[in-house]
């Protein structure tokens, strides 16, 4: 079965969310490499982008390869974002509190440290970034949670028991386990008793 409108939607915001990721990962990793992995408020973007990075690929994956998958129904997208989200505000504004001190004007580094300068540059980019990223991973939990009490108030109830990549609002509810499209036939009733 190919992904619904309304799941090409939701692979390209984690696609999206997952270019952020990467480019955090690259910024903390020139940054922390600079200073020996030694800070932890330049650890905490590093080591959350690379668990990030593993739940949201396994996330994708899994919702490539199987068509029922549990993990891309929005109840699990909605509890997987939403605790990453707490994770990069809270970290986010340990780290942001802990480069107060470093100036917003690289440029005002003496020319002969050109490797400072370009930590500090790198760090300046890595405080944007930290901040985007989780603003994306924000509004995908929030969207993802509006989009399945809308479809859910409009009594398509189904709307929880299935991916939300393959989510279709025409699409019936489970019989037996197994998800069927449209109406159930009118001649049910005429159907031979075994």
């Amino acid at each position: 079965m190919s992904f619904s409108s309304v799941g090409r939607k939701k692979v390209a915001g984690h696609i999206v969310f997952l270019l952020v990721d990467v480019i955090v990962l690259a910024l903390s990793t020139r940054v922390n490499q600079f200073q020996d992995f030694f800070y932890v408020a330049d650890v905490f973007p590093f080591a959350l982008s690379i668990i990030s990075l593993v739940f949201v690929v396994s996330l994708l994956a899994l919702d490539i390869a199987l068509d029922t998958s549990y993990t891309g129904r929005p109840q699990t997208e909605i509890g997987i974002f939403g605790v990453l989200s707490i994770f990069w505000l809270a970290f986010n504004a340990f780290s942001t509190s802990r480069w107060r001190e470093i100036p917003f004007q690289c440029d005002a580094i003496p020319l002969n440290f050109a490797d400072e300068r370009l930590w500090c540059k790198s760090l300046q980019a890595l405080k944007s970034f930290v901040w985007i990223n989780f603003l994306i991973c924000l509004a995908i939990a929030c969207f993802t949670a509006r989009y399945a009490i809308a479809q859910y108030a409009r009594g398509n109830k189904h709307v929880f028991q299935m991916p939300l990549s393959r989510y279709r609002p025409e699409i019936g509810a489970t019989q037996n386990g197994m998800i069927h499209g449209g109406r159930g036939s009118e001649f049910l009733q005429f159907e031979k008793l075994t």
